[in-house]
């Protein structure tokens, strides 16, 4: 796995500060790159692992057996896990309680049965939304014979405590097309998003086509994860240009809306609004 630290920004004669390369952090071994007090970049091959047989998971935050004591969260989102299961695997029966689980799939199809006999069938283009409440159990599994299934799954503390467990698919594929950063997952109305119990919540994604720029929300707190593709991040006088690549993430606070610029191939974007 990657190594992480602190990136020390420099001016030279007119031109733009830069990301840098990460220089080794000794106290807390956080695997990421503080840009600024109020920018954080964490390349992909710094993520936190999680990998067996029939697992490959990356994670953006402290997860199960991992844990860094400054790498807890970002605003209110505590889990982002970029999983990938082989053909016939997954999670088996496991529970959640009081938390939001937003699941976006990549590639492939991905199969969420609880506990009380409900199904859902995510592929790309649906944004899952599972309200934990006071307590839930279900099982995610990949239903390919043969074919992998990514997806992204993450988890922001529901607002209020002991609620009903609920379900959710939104479709949003046809929204996507148009370009842009599209409300997916909100607990502020967004019409279309599928429903959070968390109003200080909103989840944009975007499909961006090549070379094109979308701006991204001025929120508290922003976290962007590149999930597909690559582009250039332009924060301004906050730390400049830099490129990211896929699995890249970008924890922001109070951005001033950045502009993000997809490379030749396009991107994919998963854009986390909180408090």
């Amino acid at each position: 796995m990657g190594r992480g630290g602190k990136v020390r920004l420099r001016e030279r004669s007119g031109r733009p500060r830069r990301f840098r390369r990460a220089r080794p952090v000794e106290k807390y071994n956080v695997r990421s790159a503080i840009l600024s007090p109020a920018i954080q970049v964490v390349r992909a091959g710094a993520r936190l692992r999680t990998e067996t047989s029939w697992l490959d998971s990356w994670h953006c935050f402290s997860f199960g057996r991992h844990y860094e004591p400054e790498n807890t969260h970002h605003g209110l989102l505590i889990a982002c896990n970029d999983n990938t299961l082989r053909g016939s695997t997954g999670f088996s029966d496991h529970d959640h309680q009081e938390v939001e689980i937003v699941t976006w799939v990549v590639e492939g199809e991905l199969e969420q049965r609880d506990g009380d006999g409900g199904a859902r069938l995510l592929r790309p283009g649906l944004v899952g939304r599972v309200s934990a409440g006071r307590g839930i159990r279900h099982r995610e599994m990949n239903p390919a014979g043969w074919a992998p299934c990514r997806y992204i799954e993450m988890w922001v503390p529901s607002e209020s405590g002991r609620l009903e467990p609920s379900a959710e698919v939104a479709d949003v594929d046809e929204a996507l097309v148009s370009g842009g950063l599209v409300p997916v997952a909100s607990g502020q109305g967004h019409d279309g998003a599928a429903t959070l119990a968390q109003s200080q919540a909103v989840l944009w994604a975007g499909r961006v086509l090549p070379r094109e720029s979308v701006t991204i929300p001025d929120g508290p707190r922003v976290h962007l994860f590149v999930t597909v593709g690559d582009g250039v991040l332009d924060t301004g006088g906050l730390a400049g240009a830099g490129k990211l690549a896929e699995g890249d993430s970008v924890r922001l606070v109070a951005p001033g809306w950045p502009l993000f610029t997809a490379g030749p191939m396009g991107a994919e974007l998963l854009v986390w609004e909180t408090a």
